[in-house]
Formats: structure tokens, sequence, C-alpha cells
């Protein structure tokens, strides 16, 4: 069986990230968006990840540009803005789609293992959540309008 562990991808840096170095980790990944409605959410799960990061919670975000073209730049430009306005402390990844023939991966894997309503295979906005347990399985999807504060809990079940 396949598990999130099993990929890799690149970070905002460019480097190589395999993700089984997060093993052993709760791991919520979020595809974000800088210029989205949903763009303060980025104080949201900073704050999580700031109060459960020594419990074992890992933030992973991963830029999206296919919704509305609401993250237009670079993945300089991203990771700036992330620290400036937010303070964001958790690992950023490099700018990926999620849905189509181009979708990376993970997120291929994650809408496999955990579709959305009525069983679609695709993410529909910018800041869909996906929380995976400390195996890799991903556990439950949340949708873009669930707040960090509101999915509190199902991280806190999962440490």
């Amino acid at each position: 069986m396949t598990s999130i562990f099993d990929f890799s991808c690149k970070t905002l840096q460019g480097k190589d990230k395999a993700l089984s170095d997060y093993k052993g980790h709760v791991v919520l990944i979020v595809n974000t968006a800088s210029k989205c409605g949903f763009t303060p959410q980025f104080a949201g799960l900073e704050n999580l990840y700031k109060d459960l990061q020594e419990k074992g919670l890992v933030i992973l975000g991963f830029p999206c540009n296919q919704f509305g073209s609401q993250d237009p730049g670079s993945n300089e430009e991203i990771g700036e803005f992330c620290q400036l306005n937010y303070g964001v402390s958790f690992p950023m990844m490099a700018k990926v789609d999620v849905n189509g023939d181009d979708a990376d991966p993970i997120f291929k894997h994650l809408k496999a293992e955990k579709p959305g309503i009525l069983g679609s295979k695709r993410i529909k906005w910018n800041f869909t959540k996906f929380l995976c347990d400390r195996e890799g399985n991903v556990v439950k999807r949340f949708a873009p309008s669930d707040r960090p504060e509101q999915i509190r809990q199902a991280i806190m079940d999962l440490l």
C-alpha cells in the first residue's frame, strides 16, 4: 500500500525533499495561494504548527496557481510573501499543479485516497487540506472553507 512517505517533492528553494523524512509525524498537506480569499488561513496554519509541532505535527504548504491565477509569483516571491505577511515557519514546497494531467503525484495520491464530495477526484479551490496519520495514511480531507481552528481536534486525535 502506498503512503505519502513514498513520495518526494521540491522545496521552495528547489531542493529535493523526501516525504519519508516526516515518518512518525502527523502531516497536514495544504494547497495554498497568496492572493486568495482564504489566504488569511496562513495565520491559523502557522498557529497550529507552532502549538503542535513539538507533539509531532508537520504542515506542508504547496502553492498552486490553478485557481483564478491566485499565486502567480515565483517560488522565491511566494516564500517572501508567506514569511513577511504571516511569519510562516512550516515547510513550503515548490509551486505545483493539483489537478489535471500535470498534477503533482502527491496530489494524485491524496485525491485518490480521499475524494471530494460525490467522489470527485478534483480539488475545487485553494486551501483544500489533507490530514495524514503517523504511518502516512490519508485520514481526512477538509474543504477550503474549513479554517485551521476548526480542524484542530481532528489533528489532536491523531497526535
